[in-house]
């Protein structure tokens, strides 16, 4: 891995920032903190920097710069505390499928399932409630068991038993025995370390190493001007220490991320649990981080005088959104164990080919 910066993607990176700073700000206490999905207003951004592009393949018209542009654009996106409008058609280019759908249901992830496909004729009846990125979307693509492996299936909005409820956060999508055939399913959400699944969970991973960025940054800036017994917050040292572990930690965390985009766009024999491991760490730096802002900036933290209140929110919903950190670990360290026994019994030492369903 180069650790050298690229200078297409420095540019990338300083194009996205300048304008996510042009995107207002959801500064209000109460309601959602961010709006995601095609209406959201970091659409036009994207738009702008034809950022669809970016990892689609040179053979489909793309300017194929690989995952790694596609995380990078997930972390500046989290950096700003906007709704992601990237994810949804990102992981339904991965499975050729259409643009302008919101996700749904990936929260149950590796594990368990909360939206259930009992069988049915002629196919299956979704049943249960389940997170989404955009209910006002005409397309749900549901994360959901159809039989031993996880799938995509595609809910038209208007279908039978579907409803949504915005008035929460994160908003949710229901499902009373909504009936789907083999036509809906988009594809499985194999645990293949290449797969839609490893990529989104890296796209993920990097929104909110982008999120707790954004809040240290914040917190950094806050505690450089604010006084207190006669000196700056940051030259206590019990302010500064903790907010110096937590650089620290996000530049690993970072590491992590990058390391993971890196083997899935040039090393895919060597991708292993990587994805999730990436996921899984910066789900918990995002909450530590988070939680750290808020200590630093006190009570200023949850008024609009700062707006970190959006970072908190959002880092509550997004850190769980593709699956429980905990559980996450567990499929990772079932992994290490199987491959473990594997060399132990003289069969080898290479990762499975599938992980972490």
């Amino acid at each position: 891995m180069d650790l050298c910066p690229d200078l297409l993607f420095t540019q990338v990176r300083k194009a996205l920032r300048t304008a996510l700073a042009g995107v207002d700000a959801r500064m209000e206490l109460h309601g959602a903190p961010v709006t995601d999905g095609v209406r959201g207003p970091t659409r036009t951004v994207l738009d702008a920097l034809d950022a669809a592009d970016f990892e689609r393949p040179r053979s489909l018209g793309g300017l194929d710069l690989g995952l790694t542009a596609g995380v990078l654009v997930s972390e500046e996106l989290g950096r700003a505390a906007c709704g992601n409008s990237y994810r949804a058609d990102a992981l339904a280019a991965d499975m050729s499928a259409p643009a302008g759908a919101a996700l749904a249901g990936l929260e149950a992830l590796p594990v368990g399932s909360g939206v259930t496909a009992p069988p049915r004729a002629g196919g299956w009846a979704l049943t249960g409630t389940a997170t989404v990125d955009d209910v006002s979307a005409g397309t749900f693509l549901v994360a959901t068991r159809t039989g031993t492996e996880p799938v995509l299936v595609a809910v038209e909005r208007e279908a039978a038993g579907v409803s949504t409820e915005s008035g929460c956060w994160p908003p949710v999508v229901r499902f009373d025995g909504t009936p789907v055939t083999a036509a809906n399913v988009v594809g499985p959400l194999d645990g293949s370390p290449t797969g839609p699944l490893a990529r989104a969970r890296l796209r993920q991973a990097a929104y909110l190493l982008g999120i707790a960025e954004g809040a240290h940054q914040m917190a950094l800036r806050y505690a450089g001007f604010r006084r207190q017994f006669g000196t700056r917050l940051r030259d206590l040292p019990a302010v500064s220490f903790p907010l110096a572990r937590a650089l620290v930690s996000l530049r690993a965390t970072g590491a992590a991320v990058y390391r993971g985009a890196w083997l899935v766009d040039s090393v895919p024999e060597e991708v292993g649990t990587a994805p999730i491991v990436a996921l899984a760490m910066a789900s918990e730096t995002a909450r530590d981080v988070v939680r750290l802002s808020m200590q630093t900036c006190g009570v200023r933290a949850m008024t609009a005088e700062l707006g970190l209140h959006r970072y908190f929110r959002l880092v509550a919903a997004e850190s769980a959104r593709y699956g429980d950190p905990a559980a996450l670990w567990r499929a990772v360290g079932a992994d290490r164990l199987r491959t473990a026994r594997r060399a132990e019994a003289g069969t080898g030492s290479a990762a499975p080919a599938t992980v972490g369903r």
